[in-house]
């Protein structure tokens, strides 16, 4: 077997930000269709969130290739 195992770390990495996303837009729609009126408030919270969790997989990333 050949190539390079921190890209393989890198995919299981990207795991767990995938499935936090899903999650956090799942109840950020859910929020929304219970409560229209708290769009507003909760799409800033949905939007935060999601970056975070990108955030993950974005240093899984780059730890993937300074690993190499």
């Amino acid at each position: 077997m050949e190539g390079n195992i921190a890209i393989l770390g890198y995919g299981l990495s990207a795991i767990g930000p995938g499935i936090g996303i899903g999650l956090i837009f799942a109840a950020f729609i859910n929020g929304v269709a219970r409560q229209p009126e708290a769009r507003g408030m909760l799409q800033g919270i949905a939007i935060l969130g999601f970056a975070l969790a990108e955030a993950l997989a974005i240093f899984g990333l780059v730890l993937a290739f300074v690993f190499r």
